[in-house]
């Protein structure tokens, strides 16, 4: 099950490094930016714009850590899509720390036996017998799994389809949003306190999509793609390309 934890998983390490990084990018000095700290929190360094652009820079990214550099990636791609809440932000931010980890994407928790190469065999598992937990799993893997492979890999989907007739952007919308939709119904989604997040990321699964490809465009595939190719994926998702690189 991904939780958000990102944000709560930071320590004086990541904190000393973003006040060195603001540091150094703003011009002023250390004890501006403990005194913002103090009262505004960490949110307050976390949100700033320099702190992005320092990473983009790459001004202490050999030192930082995984989880910190996604989720101020994430978090500055989806404030650029107008979504400025910082749980999905942080949400999606453990998604690809937890996926990260091989094999992880493929299955509905880290150490579940059954794999799953597509997203018809997990449609498939959701109609026969489960548990009440593994059927909330499916369900949420569902979600999670058609958001990963959309989000982060749009132009292998797009190439699937001109290949092989295979599902195009708009399916994993629909299937993903339907996953987050039924997680969202299950019991233990309130326990863990996830519904409201599932809701949301099925309501706004394709505009949380869409921003998952810009962040895969710039800052994971940049050169992997014919341009062409990625102009007429966007132009078929109805993406407006001139969006992409901001």
């Amino acid at each position: 099950m991904i939780v958000p934890n990102v944000r709560a998983s930071f320590g004086s390490g990541e904190i000393e490094l973003l006040l060195r990084l603001l540091e150094r990018e703003t011009k002023r000095g250390r004890r501006y930016w403990e005194r913002r700290l103090g009262v505004e929190g960490v949110d307050s360094l976390l949100d700033r714009p320099e702190s992005f652009s320092g990473i983009m820079a790459g001004v202490g990214v050999s030192a930082m850590s995984p989880k910190l550099a996604f989720y101020i990636m994430v978090r500055h791609t989806l404030l650029d899509s107008g979504l400025d809440d910082r749980n999905i932000a942080d949400y999606i931010a453990t998604l690809l720390v937890e996926f990260a980890v091989e094999g992880r994407a493929f299955r509905i928790a880290r150490y579940d036996d059954k794999t799953y190469q597509y997203l018809v065999d997990l449609v498939c598992d959701l109609e026969g017998e489960n548990s009440e937990r593994r059927q909330f799993l499916l369900r949420a893997h569902l979600g999670n799994y058609s958001l990963w492979l959309s989000g982060l890999f749009p132009d292998y989907v797009a190439a699937r389809v001109r290949r092989r007739g295979a599902p195009g952007l708009n399916y994993y919308d629909d299937v993903g949003a339907a996953g987050y939709r039924l997680a969202s119904e299950c019991e233990l989604a309130g326990r863990f306190d996830l519904a409201g997040t599932y809701r949301f990321m099925a309501s706004e699964f394709r505009l949380v999509r869409r921003a998952l490809n810009r962040f895969s465009d710039r800052f994971f595939f940049p050169k992997s793609t014919v341009p062409i190719e990625r102009l007429l994926r966007q132009a078929v998702d109805g993406t407006d390309v001139g969006t992409q690189h901001k």
